[in-house]
């Protein structure tokens, strides 16, 4: 069961005399906030520096251009499987068969696009359909029956597993052709300079308009709220960061299509859980299911969402594994595939008790992982300890969680 947190009182300006709040109070409520147990992303930029700086003092190759510009494409396809996870671990559940799904959905992009002869797109809607139609038939199962979302997604694991290998056929492996925009899409699409750094001057600017906005409405309500010049300064940070990461990846091929659709999708999904009342459902139901019921919540609706969200990322995810190796087989989705997509999740700052995260977990958990795997590639060391090192890495982010919710509880009774 989720611990119940006592919410902070809200700081309230005296009526017609807005305190705005500069950088420093900004930085101020940042450190309350780490020492009250909300550790937010630094623990994963933090780990992230460190391995980055590792890898790079033991293979001066792993922050080139070039290795970053694989390292981001090779992120996507587990990425936005990631992504999905997310929304179940948020709600208090999880999902073990999102690797079977993905491989599933691979199967059947490869067999319609293929061997039947269909368009590429009516394949992709078609696998699309059945990872939300999965999701849906999980939720059935778990909102009328009650079996646990733990046993319900390893008998999909199993299940669908079979289904894909069924699909393929005796042959096993389908391959998608080279000269399909699928394949093009995510091997060989880089989005031209001179337009990624207006993407990145674009989102800037939403950073500073949102920020604007929610600052006007604080004032309005009578409530402390960010200074224009911190949000000015923000925004530019951030342009800064975007440019000089265009720069210095257009030295090679630049910034993938791919990624640029992975980007997207967590953005979009950064929007819907912390800017609607459908996210503040989530948010709700995983720190407290009957709380949630008792203001209203449909509960039973909030689940069916998350399973079928994250099944449908999956399908997504596996048809983008699919196009980026140019080919469907046996293996697709298997491996460590399902394991790392959690994995991400969790590293990346979602916890595991259901509450707290959000949809920037999957980037960070993703790039750490994938970080560990090209970093150990380039040294010329085998994938056992890959899983050791990424294991490690799995362990003390749950480690930090369960300290941080502990710490919450104290600083709550305090």
């Amino acid at each position: 069961m989720s611990d119940v947190t006592t919410a902070p009182p809200v700081e309230q300006a005296p009526p017609g005399e807005p305190q705005d709040r500069g950088v420093r109070a900004t930085l101020t409520g940042m450190a309350d906030r780490v020492r009250g147990g909300d550790l937010g992303v630094w623990p994963v930029v933090a780990g992230l520096v460190v391995i980055w700086t590792v890898m790079q003092a033991l293979n001066s190759v792993f922050l080139s251009s070039a290795n970053l510009v694989n390292l981001a494409m090779e992120c996507v396809p587990v990425g936005v499987i990631a992504l999905g996870v997310v929304f179940m671990l948020l709600v208090g559940q999880i999902d073990l068969s999102v690797g079977s799904v993905s491989g599933l959905s691979a199967a059947i992009t490869a067999v319609l696009f293929v061997d039947q002869g269909m368009p590429a797109v009516v394949a992709i809607v078609a696998a699309a359909a059945a990872g939300c139609l999965l999701g849906w038939f999980y939720a059935q199962v778990f909102n009328r029956l009650g079996v646990p979302s733990f046993v319900i997604t390893l008998a999909g694991l199993l299940g669908f597993l079979g289904l894909q290998l069924l699909i393929l056929g005796p042959k096993g492996s389908i391959n998608l052709p080279f000269d399909s925009w699928l394949v093009t899409f995510a091997q060989l699409d880089f989005v031209p300079p001179w337009l990624a750094y207006a993407l990145s001057a674009a989102g800037a600017a939403a950073l500073y308009w949102t920020g604007h906005a929610k600052a006007a409405a604080r004032r309005k309500a009578g409530l402390p709220a960010t200074t224009e010049q911190t949000l000015v300064l923000r925004s530019a940070v951030l342009l800064a960061g975007l440019a000089v990461a265009v720069w210095y990846l257009s030295r090679d091929r630049g910034v993938g299509w791919m990624f640029v659709l992975f980007l997207g999708l967590v953005l979009a999904t950064h929007y819907v859980l912390s800017r609607t009342k459908y996210g503040k459902s989530v948010y709700a139901v995983g720190g407290n299911v009957e709380a949630a019921r008792r203001a209203g919540i449909n509960v039973k609706a909030v689940y069916t969402s998350a399973f079928v969200v994250c099944t449908t990322l999956a399908a997504v995810g596996g048809i983008l594994a699919a196009a980026r190796l140019a080919a469907s087989n046996q293996s697709s989705g298997g491996g460590d595939v399902n394991l790392n997509a959690i994995a991400a999740a969790v590293i990346g700052g979602t916890s595991l008790f259901g509450g707290r995260g959000n949809a920037f977990a999957a980037l960070l958990g993703i790039v750490v992982i994938q970080s560990i795997s090209s970093g150990l590639t380039l040294l010329n060391l085998d994938s056992s300890y890959r899983f050791m090192v990424t294991g490690a890495v799995l362990l003390l982010a749950v480690a930090l969680d369960s300290v941080a919710r502990r710490s919450r509880r104290t600083h709550g009774r305090a």
